[in-house]
């Protein structure tokens, strides 16, 4: 079995709510093993066996039997490791890490929506994508930024969930054993 985190889009806002008692019992529904949730907000890491798109699809299945439909991002430690040691913004882990947020895709960011959105935005915020991962700097803030609405209009993926640079490195602890 491998050690991997489940990523929920979109879980416990905006009326979409799922307690995290609900989805570790789903998730040794499953089979999964050793399951354990990381805040209120669709994290589950768990040992598993099969690859990340079978482990997506049940996670999505079981879910959608639960009622709720949303969209699952699975990576393993090895990943996780790699997104932190190729953070473009190290400045930001630095300074905001609650303000550097790794959006997750299940296929490479494409660069047709990066190279539009300039033209749709001008706000402080950094972008840089590498593989299936996009990294946004907020230097300011990211509740009130005009980034996401641009994103929309130049047209990136809609399947990606986000998790800010503090969470992302809790993953990593978490699925190390830590």
């Amino acid at each position: 079995m491998k050690r991997w985190a489940g990523l929920l889009k979109g879980v416990n806002v905006g009326g979409r709510k799922l307690p995290m008692a609900e989805l570790k019992a789903l998730a040794e529904g499953l089979g999964f093993e050793d399951v354990r949730t990381l805040l209120a907000s669709g994290n589950v890491v768990f040992s598993a066996k099969g690859d990340a798109a079978a482990i997506e699809q049940a996670l999505e299945a079981a879910l959608e039997t639960h009622g709720l439909k949303t969209d699952v991002v699975v990576r393993d430690l090895a990943e996780l490791s790699a997104i932190l040691a190729a953070n473009p913004f190290p400045d930001a882990a630095q300074g905001h890490p609650n303000h550097l947020l790794v959006h997750f895709h299940r296929d490479p960011v494409p660069g047709e929506p990066i190279a539009r959105l300039p033209e749709l935005h001008d706000g402080p915020e950094r972008l840089h994508a590498i593989g299936r991962e996009l990294y946004v700097d907020y230097p300011d803030d990211v509740g009130h930024s005009k980034l996401p609405q641009s994103m929309a209009k130049a047209k990136f993926p809609r399947l990606a969930t986000a998790r800010n640079w503090n969470t992302v490195n809790k993953l990593v602890a978490m699925l190390a054993g830590e």
